[in-house]
């Protein structure tokens, strides 16, 4: 039962933040763009969480994946022996190197 609960409330929080970012994409874009370029529009809500689906399937999302594989890269490296890392560095250098000099 708390599952369930624990479910609906990531659902319904889920579903008020896609409405706060469409509701803050429209109203970005109603005061800077039409400023901005002469013969630009306001957009309406729906246009803005058009946006919103455009700018994913673009530039891959607002969930930051980059910063997680940082960190689980990181985990990796203090993982390592001082031998693996020594390996690494030394690899990873050469490999440098030779694009240096391309």
């Amino acid at each position: 039962m708390k599952f369930r609960i624990r479910c609906m409330g990531k659902a319904l929080l889920v579903l008020v933040a896609i409405g706060v970012l469409g509701w803050v994409v429209m109203t970005l874009w109603n005061w800077v763009i039409p400023a901005l370029f002469v013969g630009a529009r306001a957009i309406d809500y729906a246009h803005a969480l058009g946006l919103l689906v455009l700018s994913r399937i673009l530039f891959g999302g607002f969930r930051g994946h980059g910063g997680w594989r940082g960190r689980r890269h990181w985990r990796k490296w203090e993982a390592m022996t001082p031998e693996e890392r020594e390996h690494f560095q030394t690899a990873w250098r050469s490999g440098r190197d030779r694009r240096a000099g391309d």
